[in-house]
């Protein structure tokens, strides 16, 4: 039977569960109302009834507050003072904000809005504005909302449950945008974890963990232009040249990092000067570690407060879209850190992630792996990546470390991983994570980009979901990377026995959507930066890295170059300085910077290179053949023109180097990483010969080879 002693009970122990049902305005004695407050501590407390301060009754010394008023006087006509001197509706007298429909979907894993129900919210609500707090930890003994208004006190402000869906849930009117809270939750052990907000769209600034009340969506936006376009791009092709950018490291304003707001004009400038199509941003959710470079998040729905609020970054995707650049941001949902504060054994159970280590806990990383096949886990992953496509407006998700999550023994040995129901390695929850991920998004967000981090050959992951595959829109082509800078790090003398790692990639390039990088996973964690992996004296590091550029730009599929390659620094990143932009000051360096910027608009502007990256029709080979000169020669073909790319490996040159290529009418060239413009030796090709049979039919046509050098002929043909 439940009791005011009961109740008081619980509430003293920590274990009130519905705390409504006892504190607020009740029926009470002789027709009257009683006004019930826990104020644990207190000696005396006032409140307001009809717009007259007046003193509570103390009715026992745990805390417990009362005062009887006429049963005319309803929720609205009283009003409490909090620990901070806010004075604001009762919230125990308002009625759940987290309702059947919401439960429901939850519970199959299907909110797609679960980004406006959970968590900390400015909400009006009976009238009342205030913010609505709802978390989920169904293995709770209690849970308590503690913050700025309450002093973090957990005694005060006891959270209801509801029910079955493990959601717990308090309306408190008169809080507003800035205020820091947490939420106490004890543990059937009764040991008490204080936890930030795992919805929260907003973090405080580290090294503090506290979550912080945001509205999110009151930013008005000016991109709709941008948006149609996107919509309308789906069936289109088009080039695409992605600049990633670690926000912290780019540039720095008198040693402290650029506010999302600056970062915007001088990276949307930039980016149009060096012909960059879309920023791809290293993780801007909430990451406590600057060292981690944002891929340990602790917010997934928190815009990390380092540069700035979510407003602040809202703004940046708002500008750059005016600016015509799209926005990627990197996305971590494979993992995440065993920081106390955060979701780790989240309500004293592993609840976000699995129980048992070989299948929750990642040996490489020693982090936490999602739960995916719980469906309130995958539906929580869902809610950050669809706000980020909502609220925050991105372009693209590029998945981090898909690959950990495709299989159950990645980075096991044998004995330490579980194998699936049907005694394979593939963890079947998380596909069909990944799967319903890519379906909802593009549903939802026509336009939008997935792009998976995958370091296997797991079949299909830009195949459609009607084919069986996993639905992602691109793949790093981490194949071509490895075996693109492996080749490249070669004294040139020994290339001619690696020829293989220049041909191989072909193989398979049209088997997905791919993206080439050249990301900052290469240039950290003593792998050297792109420069000074080339080998040779300077002249030849920097025509190498000439040839690395436009070689990539040659090769079907998108582009991404991380930031600082284009300067060719010669140390390796570091996420605490900014990128060594005083090279620039010298010859090299800026002819390097200049020959990223001419190589980029030169593909920009060349369709070859880009309207048929998916296609094998798009790509022939001339010769691939000449490994004893290190030369491979191709042709990229479009639907109005064709061009012929040719690249020496080595330092030789060849005044006289023949290109096998039948029925030409005309050839010339049209871009020379050689040129002296860029800091090249100059042998160019102000006229290529052709070179006909004995009958006078075209066989081919024969140039100058510049040494470590690309060069790109227009090429056309007898129409007979």
């Amino acid at each position: 039977m439940v009791t005011a002693e009961s109740e008081l009970r619980m509430l003293n122990r920590g274990e009130a569960y519905d705390p409504h049902r006892f504190l607020g305005i009740h029926p009470g004695e002789k027709g009257k109302k009683t006004i019930r407050l826990f104020r644990p501590g207190a000696k005396e407390v006032h409140i307001e009834v009809l717009g007259k301060v007046v003193e509570m009754y103390p009715v026992d010394a745990s805390g417990l507050f009362e005062y009887a008023v006429s049963k005319n006087v309803t929720s609205r006509d009283y009003r409490v003072y909090h620990q901070n001197g806010m004075l604001a509706h009762d919230p125990y007298t308002m009625v759940p904000t987290f309702g059947e429909v919401d439960a429901h979907l939850f519970a199959l894993g299907v909110h797609y809005k679960i980004y406006d129900v959970m968590g900390g919210r400015l909400f009006v609500h009976q009238g009342c504005s205030g913010a609505k707090f709802t978390v989920w930890a169904p293995n709770a003994k209690s849970v308590s909302l503690v913050g700025d208004f309450n002093y973090f006190d957990g005694r005060v402000n006891p959270l209801r449950s509801m029910g079955m869906s493990g959601v717990w849930e308090l309306f408190v009117p008169g809080i507003r945008e800035g205020e820091k809270y947490k939420f106490e939750i004890r543990t059937q052990e009764d040991a008490l974890r204080v936890k930030a907000d795992p919805y929260a769209t907003c973090s405080e600034l580290r090294p503090g963990t506290a979550s912080v009340i945001f509205d999110v969506s009151r930013f008005e936006w000016t991109d709709s232009e941008w948006m149609e376009e996107r919509r309308l791009r789906v069936a289109k092709d088009y080039p695409m040249n992605v600049y990633e950018v670690h926000p912290g490291s780019w540039r720095k304003k008198e040693g402290r990092f650029l506010n999302y707001r600056e970062l915007a004009h001088e990276l949307a400038a930039y980016c149009q000067k060096m012909h960059f199509t879309h920023v791809e941003l290293l993780p801007v959710n909430e990451h406590p570690l600057d060292e981690s470079w944002g891929y340990q998040v602790t917010g997934f729905y928190a815009i990390t407060s380092r540069y700035g609020t979510p407003g602040d970054f809202q703004y940046f995707v708002d500008y750059l879209h005016r600016q015509r650049i799209g926005v990627i941001v990197d996305w971590v949902p494979a993992h995440f850190p065993t920081d106390d504060f955060s979701l780790a054994r989240f309500d004293g159970t592993s609840l976000y992630e699995h129980v048992d280590p070989r299948k929750g806990f990642h040996p490489h990383w020693n982090t936490n792996i999602f739960n995916y096949g719980r469906r309130e886990v995958s539906n929580f992953l869902l809610g950050s990546a669809l706000l980020l496509f909502d609220k925050m407006h991105v372009d693209g998700l590029r998945v981090d470390a898909v690959a950990s999550m495709l299989y159950l023994d990645y980075g096991r040995k044998e004995g330490e991983w579980i194998p699936n129901p049907y005694g394979g390695r593939e963890n079947i929850e998380a596909i069909e994570f990944l799967k319903h991920l890519n379906s909802v998004v593009h549903e939802r967000y026509r336009g939008v980009l997935t792009v998976a981090e995958e370091s296997t050959s797991y079949t299909g992951v830009t195949h459609s979901l009607d084919q069986g595959g996993l639905g992602f829109d691109f793949k790093w082509n981490m194949g071509w990377m490895n075996d693109t800078l492996r080749y490249f790090s070669k004294d040139p003398v020994f290339r001619h026995y690696h020829h293989g790692q220049l041909t191989f990639g072909l193989l398979y390039a049209f088997s997905e959507k791919f993206i080439l990088v050249l990301s900052h996973d290469e240039v950290v964690h003593g792998k050297a930066s792109l420069l000074s992996k080339m080998p040779g004296d300077d002249w030849q590091k920097f025509a190498n890295l000439r040839l690395l550029y436009s070689y990539m730009i040659c090769q079907p599929g998108k582009k991404l170059l991380f930031m600082g390659g284009e300067l060719g620094q010669w140390e390796e990143w570091s996420c605490h300085q900014e990128l060594p932009w005083r090279l620039l000051d010298y010859e090299r360096h800026h002819r390097a910077q200049t020959f990223v910027k001419e190589c980029n608009r030169f593909y920009l502007d060349t369709s070859a290179l880009w309207e048929n990256d998916f296609d094998g029709k798009g790509f022939e080979w001339i010769d691939f053949s000449d490994h004893k000169s290190s030369v491979i020669s191709y042709l990229r073909k479009g639907s109005l023109s064709s061009v012929v790319c040719v690249h020496n490996f080595t330092p030789l040159y060849f005044s006289d180097y023949f290109i096998p290529l039948s029925n030409l009418a005309y050839v010339s060239e049209i871009f020379n990483s050689d040129s002296e413009q860029f800091g090249g030796s100059g042998k160019v090709n102000a006229t290529a010969l052709l070179v006909k049979d004995q009958v006078g039919h075209p066989i081919g046509f024969s140039i100058r080879l510049a040494p470590l050098a690309t060069m790109i002929f227009q090429a056309n043909w007898n129409l007979d």
